[in-house]
Formats: structure tokens, sequence, C-alpha cells
């Protein structure tokens, strides 16, 4: 008897984001320049596979710059730090990069202008999340981190027309419209960026898994559990009421997921590698005969350039 046939939608753009490639690509080119072992302040990106691979190339992961040896070779991650941490760095004496995704750095910067201009800053995003701890630690006048409606009515700044906010970058617009709408209603002096500003990439994967339901019976999301994108990506599946499912890799397949569907959708967080697509495509093709298709909603084709420093040559650190 044939495999039954099951049609895949391949979400474009889907997986690797520019900043992600940006900051893979600087671990690796420090590794090149300078040799083992580079350190890497948290995890450079939001994936296992990915840092798992950065290890066996001699990387080495911290979650404090103080278990870095003096002198060292020291990564930030595409997520931002504090300035307590850039503090921490230069007091080891640390060769630092700076893998900061551009557009978090982009973040960084327009808070630390409202903040010189003395307005309280409201920053839209999860507690916890490494970037919204480096935008904080950025600004050094007063925070307010809100997430929810709620967070928004109990909002008390100094003075209500001297506030400004800015978005964690992989919230997309469509993510925080509802919390600026709030904003705006409570305290109309309010001032913010342009939605330009917040970042493509979250919002071009979302765009795309919104039309993907449109036909999918099934969504499957490949990403870390831990990746803040990768899950919102998995939650509007589900929200449009398709079964959607986030997994680490074609390993976490469950078949048992794909019983009734005739198409499903597959898609991946902007820190999940394309080898681990093509992984989940391969696998599907073992259990189903499978013609697949690529959904395309906007044509993604941004760079951002390496640190000056990994671009000229330079000679290895003794």
């Amino acid at each position: 008897m044939g495999k039954r046939p099951l049609q895949v939608l391949l979400a474009k753009p889907r997986g690797f984001c520019a900043g992600v490639v940006r900051a893979v690509d600087i671990v690796e080119r420090a590794l090149e320049l300078y040799g083992r072992p580079v350190y890497v302040r948290h995890e450079i990106v939001h994936n296992k596979h990915v840092v798992d691979s950065l290890k066996n190339k001699g990387a080495v992961f911290v979650e404090d710059v103080k278990a870095v040896p003096t002198g060292a070779v020291t990564i930030f991650s595409a997520h931002g730090v504090s300035r307590k941490v850039e503090k921490d760095a230069r007091g080891r004496e640390l060769h630092v990069i700076d893998a900061t995704c551009p557009l978090v750095s982009k973040v960084h910067k327009e808070a630390q202008r409202y903040s010189a201009n003395g307005y309280e800053i409201v920053l839209i995003g999860h507690r916890g999340h490494p970037e919204v701890e480096g935008t904080m630690g950025q600004v050094p006048g007063k925070v307010h981190l809100v997430h929810t409606l709620e967070d928004v009515s109990r909002l008390a700044p100094k003075d209500a027309e001297k506030l400004a906010y800015v978005t964690q970058t992989t919230l997309s617009v469509d993510d925080t419209r509802h919390i600026i709408d709030a904003l705006r209603n409570r305290f109309p002096d309010i001032v913010g960026p342009d939605v330009k500003d917040i970042c493509y990439a979250t919002q071009n994967r979302q765009s795309v898994v919104r039309k993907m339901v449109e036909n999918a019976d099934v969504i499957l999301v490949i990403g870390a559990d831990y990746s803040s994108n990768s899950n919102r990506l998995r939650e509007i599946g589900t929200e449009a009421g398709v079964a959607s499912y986030l997994l680490p890799d074609a390993a976490a397949l469950d078949p048992a997921w794909l019983a009734e569907a005739k198409i499903v959708g597959v898609t991946a967080g902007a820190s999940a590698p394309e080898e681990l697509v093509k992984g989940l495509i391969q696998r599907l093709g073992e259990l189903f005969e499978i013609r697949v298709s690529e959904l395309e909603t906007v044509p993604e084709n941004v760079q951002f350039k390496l640190p000056q420093e990994l671009t000229a040559p330079r000679k290895r650190l003794n």
C-alpha cells in the first residue's frame, strides 16, 4: 500500500533572520581569527542546535562574564547586554566583540535618547527575556516593563506628559498594537518609535503563518521551546483554530498529529537553522507522499555587516 499524500506549505520567509545570521557568523569568524576558545556571554541565539554546533567548534558559553578568563575574546549575544555587563567585561579587560542585533541596538539608542530628554520609559516586553534585561540595563532613568493591559492600567509615571515607549524586537506590530493603543488612551502625550522600527523578521514570519492558517490543517513550527518568537508562531496557529506544534527538530515529530491532515504548514523561528527545516521535510517525506510548495508573503533580503574588526586581517591573541 502506497504512502498517503500530504501537501506541505513551506513558509517564506522562515528561520534565521539577518541578526541571527550576523551573530553566528561573528562567533565562527572570531574562532577563525583568534582560535579556541572564544567565550560567548549567554546563548548567542535561542537554539540548542546552533549552540551545540558552536560549542563543537570551540565556543564556550557563560552566563556571567566573571567566569571568563581575564583578557579573553568574549562575544555578547544577539539579545544585547546591560551597561553593568559591559562594565564587568571592561573590569576583566576582556576583548569584547558585540554581536547585539543592530535592531536591538537601535532600541537601546532610542530609549537612551528619550531618557536623556527627561522621559520615563515604558518597555513592552517579556519579563526575564535577555533582550528585555539588556534594554532595561542600558537606560539610566526609570523604565516601566509592561506585557499586559493590566500592566498598563497599573502604570503610575511621575509625569504623564513625559512618557515614551519602546518594544522588545521579537514582538511584532500585531503583538504590541493593543498595548500601544492602551498606552495612548491612558497617556495621550506618550511618544514612541515608528512601527517600521519593529523587527521586520518577527512581523514577516508571523504574517506567513496568518496566511498559512487559511488552508493548513496543522502547523509545525521548528524552534526552541524557550524562543519567544518561535512560541508566538505556534500561538498564532492555535489562536486561529489550527492544531499547531512547536518542535526542536524532526525527531520530535509525532505522526499522530497528522493523522487527519491533508495540508500541513511548516515554518521556523528566527533562531532555527534551515538544516532543521530540511530535516523535518525529509521526515515528512518518509511518512507521506509529499508535495512541497512555498508560501511567500513578502520578500526578505536584509543583511547586516559584521564588525569591522572581524573583516580586516588581525593577528591571533597570545
